[in-house]
């Protein structure tokens, strides 16, 4: 981890509490493979424990509450994708200490969830994808990225699914190229990889004068 992720607490068992917060950041880390998520998590828990100054078995229900939708640093009211987000947060931590022996409840189980409208999908149209691959330039860069524009638009992944990959996550089977990835939540799958990615990722390792069966022998 790159940033402190301790809570201070004003109990005698400060350590305790401190190694707690940190074994369930690292474990989020791992599971979702998110520095962003683990990052978020840990600004959110600051804030409430910064908030309540409690240590974490003598959290209300009623606490949780206020906080959730309580106003944030800018002074608005939440959204209840925020609310929903902060509560999330809350309750995976208490399920972790509860899994650890350390509480023997989940303040947070006693909250009802506010509903959330799912937002329409937002993305290029065939025709867009079009438009910005015919303005990549023939060198190796634009060869480059337009084999990374097609893996995120072709397999449907997400970014940083697609930027972990490696050669070792790719295998061929009868001419037909598959690859491996991780996805949220540390979940591992594997996919057929679409020809005109191969043929766009061969051509982009050629201008860099590498070759993909190569990469596979070494």
């Amino acid at each position: 981890m790159t940033q402190a992720t301790a809570l201070s607490f004003p109990e005698q068992n400060l350590v305790g509490w401190e190694r707690a917060m940190y074994a369930f950041l690292v474990e989020k880390q791992r599971r979702s493979g998110s520095l962003r998520t683990v990052q978020g998590y840990s600004s959110m828990l600051q804030d409430f424990f910064g908030r309540v100054d409690k240590a974490p078995d003598k959290v209300t229900d009623q606490e949780v509450f206020v906080w959730a939708h309580g106003k944030g640093v800018s002074g608005k009211d939440p959204s209840p994708v925020t609310i929903g987000a902060r509560m999330a947060c809350l309750s995976s931590f208490f399920r972790f200490l509860q899994r650890m022996d350390i509480v023997v409840g989940n303040p947070c189980d006693k909250l009802e969830r506010p509903r959330t409208s799912t937002p329409p999908a937002r993305g290029l149209s065939a025709d867009e994808v079009r438009k910005l691959l015919s303005i990549l330039p023939s060198t190796p860069q634009g060869l480059r990225d337009r084999a990374i524009i097609l893996t995120l638009v072709l397999t449907g992944r997400r970014r940083a699914e697609v930027f972990r990959m490696t050669a070792g996550d790719l295998n061929f089977e009868n001419d037909i190229c598959f690859y491996s990835y991780r996805g949220k939540g540390g979940k591992t799958g594997r996919r057929e990889l679409p020809r005109p990615v191969l043929d766009a990722l061969r051509a982009a390792l050629s201008a860099w004068n590498l070759d993909l069966t190569h990469m596979f022998t070494c």
